[in-house]
């Protein structure tokens, strides 16, 4: 399934926009039209209350596909990726200023020759850079905003999260939001996994691709997934929350992945739980 044929595609909302416009133009004209050959048809103010009527109709229609493609169908993704790009915005001017810093004290020690003070200051910076560019690697502006604010995230819960991105995810075959929706639910999950470990929390999220497919795979050392719970996971009102999930976010996965024909599968032991999602490339 290509782009075009996806179901939420925003571009359906410009085109049946455009649609809607065109069909109040043509109805106007034909009014203004029907009332020079009739001037006594259409008498007074008339023409002027239907041509605010066809917009206000206008409006509420556009309003209303606006609302059923987008919020309804999980534009609070859309909304919390744009969130996402902001703070990421913000949190780049920031580490820019705090780099600068660190240049300066990195270069006043190395004149006063404490060699090795340098390098145990340089050595968590640097990491820091290595982290945040790996954030970078894909084609997507809203994909890296969220892997930083989910990197954020989990170094706020103690947790050591390792990117892997192998793909830039250029023939990503969907839009970004639902891409990102889509690992968003699953890493939400893992760290809420882990945040149930007292220690050694470790998550891998990793991006792939061969010639006919993107890969990804969204691991994590937390507990394993109870059996009971396994052979019903992506159903709709199963969690492995307790009373603070909903059961909602791995059905979405699966439905989003399922649209555009591609498969996730999870496995999970003692030793780790793994997502693992492939989606056929644009075009393919």
């Amino acid at each position: 399934m290509t782009v075009k044929k996806q179901e939420y595609n925003i571009s359906k909302i410009v085109l049946i926009s455009i649609v809607i416009n065109l069909i109040q133009v043509v109805f106007i004209t034909l009014f203004i039209y029907y009332k020079n050959k009739n001037p006594y048809m259409l008498e007074g103010n008339f023409i002027i209350y239907v041509i605010a009527i066809s917009i206000g109709v206008n409006s509420i229609i556009t309003g209303i596909i606006f609302y059923n493609l987008l919020l309804k169908k999980g534009s609070n993704n859309l909304i919390d990726t744009i969130k996402d790009l902001e703070s990421f915005n913000k949190t780049l001017r920031t580490q820019r200023h705090d780099y600068l810093n660190h240049i300066q004290v990195i270069y006043s020690l190395m004149e006063l020759e404490e060699f090795l003070e340098a390098r145990n200051y340089i050595e968590p910076v640097y990491k820091d850079i290595v982290r945040i560019s790996k954030a970078l690697k894909t084609s997507k502006p809203a994909v890296n905003a969220l892997l930083q604010a989910k990197l954020q995230m989990a170094e706020k819960n103690e947790i050591d999260m390792e990117l892997e991105i192998k793909s830039d995810l250029k023939h990503l075959n969907m839009e970004p939001w639902e891409f990102c929706r889509v690992i968003g639910n699953i890493i939400d999950n893992a760290i809420y996994a882990l945040k149930l470990k007292p220690d050694n929390r470790y998550m891998l999220v990793e991006f792939a691709e061969d010639v006919q497919n993107i890969k990804i795979n969204i691991s994590n050392n937390g507990y394993s997934i109870p059996k009971e719970i396994m052979d019903n996971i992506f159903k709709v009102g199963v969690t492995t929350k307790g009373d603070k999930g909903d059961g909602m976010g791995l059905a979405i996965v699966k439905e989003i992945v399922e649209t555009f024909c591609g498969t996730v599968v999870v496995t999970s032991d003692e030793k780790r739980t793994s997502f693992e999602i492939v989606i056929p490339k644009k075009g393919i």
